[in-house]
């Protein structure tokens, strides 16, 4: 993803709970890299699972592709 890309996206994506003063855990991996894995994933039609190791995990990545 490019940086104007980022720059149009960013805003869109939900303020995590943590940040708001609701609990939890800050997250592990950068929203940035997710994103690119959900792109990489919708690019190549590969399954959940078969996400390279160059990405989050694929339950992570799921995980906010879900919320």
């Amino acid at each position: 993803m490019s940086d104007a890309e980022w720059a149009v996206v960013r805003p869109l994506l939900p303020v995590p709970g943590w940040l708001r003063g609701r609990g939890g855990q800050p997250e592990a991996y950068c929203h940035r890299a997710i994103l690119d894995a959900i792109r990489y994933l919708v690019d190549n039609g590969t399954k959940w699972r078969a996400i390279p190791a160059d990405f989050p995990p694929w339950d992570r990545v799921y995980a906010f592709f879900r919320r």
